[in-house]
């Protein structure tokens, strides 16, 4: 397939474009532009279904990120029948998307290794690609789990309920001894059906879902739910928006990465680490709070720009708690790096091996730490971040001390860009107006959340409101390579294994 890909509508990181120039191709010619974008090193960012202009047929969407020259590009088909050949066993990165397919629209993908639902919902089509009883029960983890059959093989089931306050999710292992053959991952406990609850917006209510679609990356959701909007709008927010927006996803990586670390360090015993990022990840929760009110940043990010300008006193007391708060988590993180049983416990466990990683479509910081360089500020740039990015921080071992140090990496960079936004902060009004969404448009946002990337894509109606809106969380890429981390190691590394890549439950189950 030629470079240009004459057959993919191309597409920009946060552009709109009319649904009618999206190519609508043949089912195998659909097949080869997926399997030729990954061939040449592309990635399916997302992968999904919606109601098509032909009667009884379901329209497949796909859009591919080309990370190397900047590029997206977008494609459809029409499924007629019930069935579709499935590209699973030749492209891994697409099996949870082919799932979530088949549970959605009741369609069957042909040849798929390990089908069965991913949420647990019912088809909205009302098809069956199980021919599930109508009367059956629809509950999480709840049917035919993958199992090691042998002299001594035992199976050890946990949850889903945790100690602790932790989100519901079914891990069932197989293992010979402490040893683990094979983890399987069961969630859809928090499914809340938010991508078919967004069709008909945008409403009064539709940025408080993106915003919560994921807690913890409020900012990030918000920031692409926006970016959609304002590319289906046609509006351009000013610098001044822009720049607050990266310094609040920037702090949202901070509190989040100092937590994961400390959070690690909990897990293996290591009492001061756990401590000092426990308090350290509060006062960066604290510098969000100072910007907008919020500790997650709710109601900062909003379409046109923000809903919160700062002034000159407010930034220079941001300032001043930044400054504080890396020569907090300098002196806490570093005591990990120096004391000798916590790399005992880090190094050589939970390997995800680079190419294991490029095949199952891993994104964010787990990806970076099996030697990836994924990284959408730098990759697919938008906002702020097309003139100021930090370097792609990359380690190559892919274990938990590798997950670890990159976060660690990015809590730098993230002081640093923040302090250099701070310092040229643009003038500017901090909210455009929004104009009516174009009718018929086909949009895609992409941001490097703090887990990866966030992918966000909606088609409008011909009155100009989301007819579908589809959501990919860095935790829907992630989860896959949680379970393949922990083959062959030990049945308690499963913690520490967990912590490294702290996927959403939510995030996932939508």
């Amino acid at each position: 397939m030629s470079d240009a890909r004459p057959q993919l509508a191309r597409l920009a990181n946060g552009k709109a474009v009319a649904y009618d120039t999206l190519p609508v191709l043949a089912a195998e010619d659909f097949r080869d532009a997926i399997l030729g974008g990954v061939a040449a090193h592309q990635r399916v960012s997302a992968l999904f279904g919606t109601a098509s202009p032909v009667p009884g047929a379901v329209r497949l969407h796909v859009v591919l990120a080309d990370d190397e020259r900047n590029r997206l590009f977008a494609a459809a088909t029409d499924v007629t029948g019930s069935e579709f050949a499935s590209l699973t066993p030749a492209c891994p990165q697409v099996h949870l998307f082919e799932r979530e397919i088949a549970e959605q629209f009741g369609l069957r993908p042909v040849g798929h290794p390990w089908l069965k639902p991913v949420r647990y919902c019912r088809a909205w089509t009302g098809r069956d690609a199980w021919n599930r009883p109508a009367d059956q029960p629809i509950l999480p983890a709840v049917g035919d789990f993958y199992r090691v059959e042998g002299e001594q093989v035992h199976e050890v089931a946990v949850g889903p309920v945790h100690a602790g306050v932790i989100e519901p999710g079914h891990f069932r292992f197989q293992c010979h001894g402490e040893q683990v053959f094979h983890l399987e991952i069961a969630l859809g406990y928090q499914h809340r059906g938010v991508e078919q609850a967004l069709i008909g917006g945008p409403g009064a209510r539709t940025l408080h879902v993106t915003e919560t679609l994921a807690g913890d990356a409020t900012v990030a959701h918000a920031t692409t739910y926006s970016q959609v909007t304002e590319a289906l709008a046609g509006c351009r927010t000013s610098p001044r928006a822009q720049a607050l927006r990266a310094v609040a996803l920037e702090l949202e990586r901070l509190a989040n990465h100092i937590g994961d670390l400390g959070a690690l360090a909990g897990d293996v015993g290591f009492l001061p680490t756990a401590s000092f990022c426990g308090r350290i990840r509060g006062d960066f929760l604290n510098m969000t709070a100072l910007l907008c009110g919020s500790r997650f940043g709710r109601g900062l990010v909003r379409p046109g720009g923000v809903g919160f300008d700062v002034d000159a006193g407010r930034l220079a007391e941001l300032g001043r708690r930044l400054d504080a708060g890396l020569k907090d988590a300098t002196v806490a993180i570093q005591l990990l790096w120096s004391t000798q049983s916590v790399m005992a416990r880090f190094e050589e466990v939970g390997h995800l091996p680079r190419q294991v990683a490029a095949d199952l479509g891993i994104v964010g910081p787990a990806a970076r730490a099996s030697g990836l360089e994924r990284d959408i500020r730098h990759d697919q740039p938008s906002g702020m971040y097309c003139f100021s990015h930090a370097p792609v921080s990359t380690c190559e071992a892919g274990d938990v001390f590798s997950r670890a140090y990159v976060r660690w990496m990015e809590i730098q960079y993230a002081v640093a860009f923040i302090r250099n936004q701070l310092r040229s902060l643009p003038t500017g009004a901090p909210q455009a107006p929004i104009p009516a969404l174009a009718p018929n448009h086909f949009a895609v946002a992409l941001n490097e959340g703090w887990r990866g990337e966030v992918c966000h894509v909606a088609i409008t109606d011909a009155q100009g409101r989301f007819s579908r809106y589809k959501v990919v969380d860095p935790s829907f890429h992630n989860w896959p390579g949680l379970a393949y981390a922990l083959r062959n190691q030990e049945i308690s590394d499963f913690p520490i294994c967990n912590k490294s890549f702290n996927l959403s439950y939510c995030g996932h189950d939508l």
